[in-house]
């Protein structure tokens, strides 16, 4: 089988289609949250506020690996077209979510947790199967500026994922037919024309991508995997929340996990067609880079989570002004990703970038660890901007080293795992680094906690109103968060040191063929 050449035309109308793809995924990691107190007041859903994100955070992860796989057997075009349909559906049904009254005995916040997790199954398909196209279509060389491109959109959406929602929230109220549709509701329905647009592009403008590989799908191994990683996400996003730690709750969750991941491992040494083929960790950039990124985004996941807390209720501004305070994170985050991008495609080289932003990534913390009370906005912006230059790089670059290590049969397998391994890093840094801040929080004898923490800036949200800090809080956050910020740099560290050991091969400028060689 030789490989499959394309016209410009094909490749550029296929990028804008995957485009439209990607900024529907990163938007809608973002958009909903802003509009959550609205959401849990007329749903009246407080009690069930953090499964909103967590059933889409649970389908989408563990669906990544099984989407990649088969991609890799039925080819990437139509793995995509159902996974946009199927995110579509959920979006429309979350949109509708207690607008009827209960359906089936569930209530409308229950209806809205079970039509995100299918959004998270189809959205599970958006990021892994557009990188993977991308492999498909250019050259290792080629490809680190599009992935660079493709790194800035999300940190674009992360940007106007919250405003946009802000903006549904307050002002999308619609009357039609004399029914009033609330404007929390167009934060799903939004990505109804977004979805079709792509459905069409996709469908009709994107070349037929062959398939790589024959065989099965490992439904064993998706089911263990499934088994393994549903009760270990749910742990670490509940536990420390709805209950204790050292909670018979949490000890059973990690005891299941564990046997599943250990029979998971087995079968898949077992599997003619693994989900995970095992010998892709004996490739040492596929596994140095996957746990760099797993560290990188536990890191920044971490820290940037807690940044509107500290700026809301440390530093005493409302939540609008939070997050525009954010830009210059993103705005650092899109620069560096896309000239990271521009460089690796001019000189072929990608280590030096990523060793360059984790370094700047570990300066722009350790300024964050030095942020008081009395810390400015101006003053604080400005370290937000090299946090997200230090970001940037990390972005893509990771997926190219791996996409680039491995034969092109394994491409999907490849980019499947890395989105996989960031995204369980993601999870496992905001669960634990929440753990450290609210231990560190009961140590300062205010009787404050992160739930408490959370209502107040839900209830400030809600509201809408800008506040001055009140100083005892302030002071007892700025300190907790601060010792946050500081294990967040132990983590880039060791991130550092993976990104040191990741052997630095040559980027092929040609496409590679069925078995790896160049063509």
């Amino acid at each position: 089988m030789t490989a499959q050449t394309f016209t410009d035309t094909e490749r550029r109308t296929t990028l804008a289609g995957l485009m439209i793809v990607f900024l529907l995924s990163a938007l809608d990691q973002t958009v909903v949250s802003t509009a959550m107190p609205r959401i849990i007041a007329e749903l009246n859903g407080l009690t069930l506020y953090s499964w909103v994100t967590t059933a889409y955070l649970l389908t989408s992860t563990v669906m990544v690996p099984i989407w990649g796989k088969l991609g890799d057997i039925y080819g990437r075009k139509p793995v995509l077209l159902a996974g946009i349909a199927i995110f579509l559906a959920g979006s429309w049904l979350s949109g509708l979510s207690g607008e009827f009254g209960p359906v089936l005995g569930l209530s409308g916040m229950v209806q809205l947790i079970v039509f995100r997790a299918l959004q998270g199954i189809g959205g599970g398909a958006l990021f892994t199967t557009a990188f993977a196209i991308i492999a498909d279509l250019y050259p290792p060389r080629e490809r680190g500026k599009f992935a660079g491109i493709f790194g800035s959109v999300f940190g674009l959406a992360s940007v106007l994922g919250p405003l946009i929602g802000g903006y549904f929230t307050d002002h999308g109220t619609v009357h039609l037919g004399g029914q009033v549709i609330a404007g929390w509701r167009w934060v799903f329905y939004v990505n109804l024309p977004l979805s079709l647009l792509s459905l069409f592009m996709i469908l009709v403008k994107m070349p037929p991508l062959e398939h790589r590989r024959s065989g099965a799908v490992d439904y064993v191994g998706a089911i263990l995997l499934v088994a393994a990683f549903v009760p270990l996400l749910l742990a670490l996003s509940q536990g420390g929340h709805d209950f204790a730690w050292s909670s018979p709750q949490s000890i059973g969750l990690f005891a299941f996990a564990a046997v599943a991941l250990a029979l998971f491992l087995y079968a898949e040494t077992k599997a003619g067609n693994p989900l995970l083929p095992l010998r892709l960790f004996g490739n040492k950039v596929f596994a140095t880079a996957n746990l760099a990124g797993f560290l990188i985004s536990m890191a920044f996941l971490g820290v940037v989570t807690f940044l509107p807390l500290y700026m809301q209720l440390g530093l005493g501004v409302d939540a609008t002004t939070s997050g525009l305070a954010i830009l210059p994170l993103m705005g650092g985050l899109i620069v560096s990703s896309t000239g990271a991008g521009q460089l690796v495609s001019k000189t072929g080289r990608y280590k030096p970038l990523m060793i360059a932003g984790a370094v700047l990534l570990l300066v722009g913390v350790a300024l964050l660890t030095r942020v008081t009370a009395h810390t400015t906005l101006p003053d604080l912006c400005w370290r937000m901007a090299i946090v997200g230059l230090g970001l940037g790089p990390g972005q893509s670059l990771f997926n190219l080293a791996t996409q680039n290590a491995v034969e092109v049969r394994d491409i999907g397998v490849a980019t499947s795992s890395n989105q996989f391994f960031r995204q369980i890093g993601s999870t496992i840094g905001v669960a634990l680094f929440g753990a450290l801040l609210t231990h560190r929080l009961a140590n300062e004898g205010q009787g404050f906690d992160l739930g408490s923490l959370q209502g107040l800036a839900l209830k400030a949200t809600a509201q809408s109103v800008a506040r001055h800090a009140d100083p005892v809080l302030a002071q007892a956050l700025t300190h907790a968060i601060t010792g946050v910020f500081a294990a967040g740099l132990l983590v880039i560290a060791a991130g550092l040191v993976a990104i040191l050991l990741i052997p630095e091969l040559p980027l092929r400028s040609r496409q590679p063929g069925p078995q790896g060689e160049g063509v």
